[in-house]
């Protein structure tokens, strides 16, 4: 059997449906992979696994949900990769993972860096930034479209990634075999900007009046259960901002022309771009 595909985890998500698309306009065979694709594929379920790595040489992973406990299913799914065939694995992780300390935030991508980086594979890992998408497709979408933004984000930078540049990355590394072998690539956006710029400037765009409000991450963690999300994420969300105030991921990179040999693109550019599509419209 040709081993030639490339397997996107989470395939129909904000980054695997870009990276999915990449992948197809240059010919690639891709098999994009999701609980409601044609192939299923779901990290709670291990039987869906095997006809998922099937003739895979490359893998795309986002890091799955902790259970209980430690070891995640990153490290058991990485094995049956290695006895699969596979050659490459590339993993979204998040920014500065290793200098997060004791903090409860993203204990499910460093058990799954730990999985993939102790694996016998050829690995790359990706560390970005908070995406700029987010303030149009998920997180704080909902509150922006309301007139106000309410985080526990201090006045603390940060270099927000576009996914475009993300998408663009992983693609890269997937399609170029051993040249970023045991390579960690830490992606920012050009420029650090407080959330309350990144509030003005969509504001702007959108010729509509949205403001940011600082809170506390306790205020910001309750409001999220009273949404209905359950206190465990609430809490895991609410230590983000924490992490985000130690200073620690408020400065750039050269990641992105390190990867791609070009500038990241900036976050005026992703307000335009947005606002021109209708984001922010009430």
């Amino acid at each position: 059997m040709s081993i030639d595909t490339t397997l996107v985890l989470g395939g129909t998500g904000k980054t695997g449906r870009r990276i999915v698309a990449r992948l197809r306009l240059r010919g690639a065979p891709v098999r994009a992979a999701a609980r409601s694709t044609e192939i299923p594929f779901d990290w709670s379920d291990p039987g869906t696994w095997e006809a998922a790595l099937q003739g895979v040489a490359a893998a795309y992973i986002v890091a799955p949900p902790l259970p209980d406990g430690t070891p995640g299913p990153a490290h058991d799914f990485v094995a049956r990769a290695e006895a699969a065939g596979v050659q490459r694995l590339v993993l979204l992780s998040g920014r500065g993972a290793d200098t997060w300390g004791d903090s409860t935030f993203g204990q499910d991508m460093r058990d799954a860096e730990d999985a993939v980086r102790g694996s016998s594979l050829e690995w790359t890992v990706l560390r970005p930034n908070n995406f700029a998408q987010n303030f149009d497709e998920e997180l704080w979408h909902a509150p922006l479209l309301t007139g106000t933004l309410a985080l526990p984000a201090g006045g603390v930078p940060e270099p927000f990634i576009d996914l475009e540049d993300v998408a663009d990355a992983a693609t890269t590394v997937l399609t170029e075999p051993g040249r970023h072998a045991g390579r960690i690539y830490e992606l920012t956006g050009p420029r650090s900007i407080t959330f309350e710029e990144a509030v003005q400037m969509i504001s702007r765009a959108a010729g509509l009046p949205i403001s940011y409000k600082q809170i506390s991450a306790d205020e910001y963690a309750a409001g999220l259960v009273a949404e209905g999300v359950s206190e465990d994420d609430a809490h895991h969300v609410a230590e983000m901002f924490v992490l985000m105030r130690r200073g620690l991921l408020a400065e750039t990179t050269d990641g992105v022309a390190t990867v791609l040999g070009r500038p990241p693109r900036t976050f005026e550019d992703y307000v335009l771009r947005t606002a021109v599509a209708g984001a922010w419209r009430r």
